[in-house]
């Protein structure tokens, strides 16, 4: 990251002093700055232009930055643009280059102390050096895909509405609706905000090669980025952007997952304590995903028949799963703990556990109702800002990550296992086992029998490859 010069650093602490910024905060306040700068250098945005700032708060909000850090960042550049004069990227001379963007100091004896008075030609010095280092060329720099004259700095906030509203309806996961926020927030910031309208296949070509070129990323990280831009172009701007000629997508490569061992599974639940114990043994002993796994209710398990029903699974798709009679007096210990939580629950008179979509209107008690409960609750009651009700969470699956990833490490097992490994493993041993993958696909719960066939790489061939008639066995 490159620094602050020596003058101007020197001039923006006198105007915190000027300004009665709190002495304490002139270090908080030379860090935004420093990030600004850099930030303008990486995504080529002019430094002295208000657009810059709507994008860098923009980033920050990205980065999970507290409001009041972003109002402190956002107080500290604009502190810098009376430093240097404020260009409205609205004007006339937002067309012009970075250079012919560096402004003349105030010299009202009004608007600035005697120290800024007297180092005009020295700041505008030091922000020609600092913007010819800014311009070294990069790995990969895209042509200008708009004139000058184009308009930038354009709001997306319809998009983002209509982009939120089409997944919705199509009852898409919230991880997706993330996902394509965060990419289509990319490419926002890519295109410095242009106009949506005048977005054209040339910036989807230039973007997802930026990505291959400059960033290096993955191929599925490339076609992920290429799925939420058809998505946006499709449903949210109502056009299709066609074939991006000139790039070529990602073919990502078979992917052979990580299998653990009867033995190395049994090391892992030794180091794994209550709930999360329970938890690693339904992901394998079931074959589930760890968000099907966190969401069951106490209705999903079925101790008299044996089963354990999955509802609203990848895809929106139910499928039934046997209960492994191995671990029904855990499960049956557990279902009795749960009915002493939900008792002191209701004495405090908490408002239930979350519901989906507008169940809770269509059963007003079906909240606070024990078949409702999450099967594995959180430890905590969540408090509901807007009504300032408690209600009852599943346990967090960054709670049971970081469990698994902890007992891994104690086991030194030497595998890279995550929570989706047990599930891999639970179809690897069914195959080892003899079982029919069409058996196996249906428990997965896999639309394709092709997804399952994957599964035919992680266990050893027993197949009999000897070609022979049948009339001879």
């Amino acid at each position: 990251m490159n620094s602050i010069p020596l003058q101007l650093q020197t001039e923006f602490e006198i105007i915190l002093k000027n300004r009665s910024v709190p002495a304490a905060l002139h270090p908080l306040y030379r860090k935004w700055l420093r990030f600004y700068l850099d930030f303008c250098v990486k995504y080529r945005f002019p430094e002295t232009e208000r657009k810059s700032l709507d994008h860098f708060l923009h980033k920050l909000q990205e980065k999970k930055q507290t409001d009041a850090q972003q109002q402190q960042a956002s107080h500290a550049i604009m502190l810098y643009y009376d430093l240097v004069g404020f260009q409205d990227d609205r004007s006339e001379k937002s067309s012009l280059s970075p250079k012919d963007m560096i402004p003349a100091i105030k010299t009202s004896e009004h608007s600035q102390p005697a120290g800024i008075l007297n180092s005009t030609s020295k700041i505008s010095s030091d922000l020609s050096s600092m913007i010819q280092a800014h311009e070294k060329p990069t790995t990969f720099t895209p042509q200008p895909l708009h004139s000058e004259k184009t308009p930038t700095g354009m709001s997306w906030r319809d998009e983002y509405t209509r982009l939120t509203n089409e997944i919705q309806v199509r009852h898409y996961s919230p991880k997706t609706l993330k996902t394509y926020i965060h990419w289509v927030r990319h490419y926002q910031t890519f295109t410095r905000s242009l106009d949506p309208k005048s977005l054209t296949p040339d910036h989807v070509k230039a973007f997802l090669t930026f990505l291959a070129v400059t960033k290096k990323v993955s191929a599925s990280t490339q076609n992920q980025a290429f799925n939420a831009l058809l998505f946006f172009y499709r449903h949210v701007l109502n056009r299709e952007f066609g074939k991006v000629e000139g790039v070529v997508r990602a073919k990502r490569r078979p992917y052979i997952p990580v299998v653990l061992s009867r033995d190395e599974i049994n090391k892992i639940l030794s180091h794994l304590d209550p709930p999360f114990d329970l938890v690693v043994k339904m992901l394998y002993g079931c074959g589930l995903r760890l968000f099907e796994c966190l969401r069951l209710r106490v209705q999903c398990l079925n101790f008299d028949a044996g089963i354990v029903t999955v509802h609203d699974g990848k895809g929106q798709k139910d499928r039934t799963v046997p209960l492994p009679e191995t671990i029904l007096p855990e499960l049956k210990a557990h279902f009795e703990t749960l009915k002493d939580l939900h008792q002191r629950d209701l004495e405090r008179k908490y408002a239930g556990v979350f519901l989906v979509n507008a169940l809770e209107r269509k059963y007003p008690n079906a909240a606070t109702n024990f078949v409702w409960q999450w099967f594995f609750p959180a430890l905590n009651l969540t408090q509901v800002p807007e009504t300032k009700e408690y209600r009852r969470y599943h346990l967090h699956e960054t709670q049971v990550q970081k469990a698994i990833k902890a007992a891994v490490e104690k086991t030194r097992i030497g595998k890279r296992a995550s929570a989706h490994t047990f599930r891999h493993s639970f179809a690897s041993h069914l195959l080892q086992a003899n079982f029919d993958i069409r058996t196996i696909q249906e428990l997965l719960g896999h639309s394709d029998v092709r997804t399952t066939m994957i599964y035919t790489h992680t266990v050893k061939s027993v197949t009999i490859k000897e070609a022979r008639s049948p009339l001879d066995f």
